[in-house]
């Protein structure tokens, strides 16, 4: 990522290919653009700080090494990495008008986001399996979901990103872009990328399409039908204290996927059909899809769970402690 503002051009072969892509900020606000950094950095500080503080509870509390633990610190992991690849050339923007980011550099950046946008909707969906057994089958959930069985879902959900996303950079690199280089966004987004090239798209379009409906929307039927079976088996539970007390286990979960699945819905919807959609409502949604979730998922989960929220309580009074 630099300042300079000028865009070279590089003909490689039989097609023209750009050295590097400009990126847009808040489109109308550019004149705030400092005043503005003042909300991002707090939500990618929250972020940062909030998702590292679930990373170390867990580690250092032995009563919270259990599954559903373990998918919150993967969640944790995957919130930190999505703030991470955005955070340089988002506030590099705010603050320096940096707009100018090499398209390899873009490919790559392009490439993480997605993978742990893939990888977050995996581990909801592992969330949502957890909390299945563990409200309809509670005798047998240690036995289902073993220390091993939780890292053989880890290492798949890794892979299942990876893999399915691979052909992507290179399909992006084949085409041939004429006269724009503007993206939309402070990040670089697939859809965003695609429509600046003069080719034929028709792969990259069918492709995207396919390993999405495949992965986020197989994801999001089965956490759907996750809890159609839960609410079946709570409302066979004796008693309401028993239903409120196993619904509020699902609370959490149930706030994280709507703070994932409604904007990265309708980012979706906006680059494939919002073409007369204004741009600023496209890029508060392209925003809101990847600042909110990862500052919110620690906040949602350190105030929803008594276990989280004991266990910080702790380790701030041992700090305390030690400082006397």
């Amino acid at each position: 990522m630099e300042h300079d503002s000028h865009t070279p051009w590089e003909l490689n072969g039989s097609f023209h290919q750009p050295s590097a892509f400009l990126m847009m900020g808040i489109p109308g606000l550019e004149a705030l653009h400092p005043w503005l950094s003042i909300p991002f950095c707090a939500l990618y500080l929250t972020a940062l700080l909030g998702n590292c503080g679930i990373l170390f509870i867990v580690r250092r509390t032995p009563s919270l090494h259990e599954p559903m633990y373990f998918f919150l610190c993967m969640l944790a992991l995957t919130d930190l990495g999505l703030a991470l690849c955005t955070l340089p050339t988002t506030l590099g923007l705010l603050w320096f008008n940096a707009r100018r980011i090499g398209f390899d550099a873009c490919l790559a950046q392009m490439y993480f986001i997605h993978i742990l946008s893939f990888m977050e909707s995996s581990v909801l969906l592992a969330m949502a399996f957890d909390r299945f057994v563990a409200i309809s089958h509670p005798l047998r959930h240690p036995a289902i979901l073993t220390r091993s069985t939780v890292l053989k879902i880890g290492l798949a959900i890794v892979l299942r990103g990876t893999v399915s996303l691979l052909p992507i950079p290179f399909l992006l690199k084949r085409l041939t872009y004429c006269g724009r280089t503007e993206l939309s966004h402070s990040f670089c987004f697939h859809p965003d990328i695609m429509n600046l090239a003069c080719a034929d798209i028709k792969v990259n379009v069918f492709y995207g399409m396919i390993v999405l409906l495949s992965t986020v929307g197989m994801d999001f039927i089965f956490i759907v039908l996750s809890y159609i079976l839960i609410i079946r088996t709570v409302v066979s539970l004796t008693t309401k204290e028993e239903c409120l007390k196993a619904l509020n286990t699902c609370v959490s979960h149930i706030c994280a996927v709507l703070v994932f699945f409604i904007p990265m819905i309708g980012l979706s919807m906006i680059h494939r059909f919002g073409k007369n959609v204004p741009p600023l409502v496209n890029t508060l949604v392209a925003y809101t899809y990847l600042t909110i979730p990862p500052a919110l998922n620690p906040v949602i989960y350190s105030i929803k769970s008594t276990h989280i929220r004991q266990a910080l309580l702790r380790a701030l009074c041992r700090k305390r402690g030690s400082d006397w």
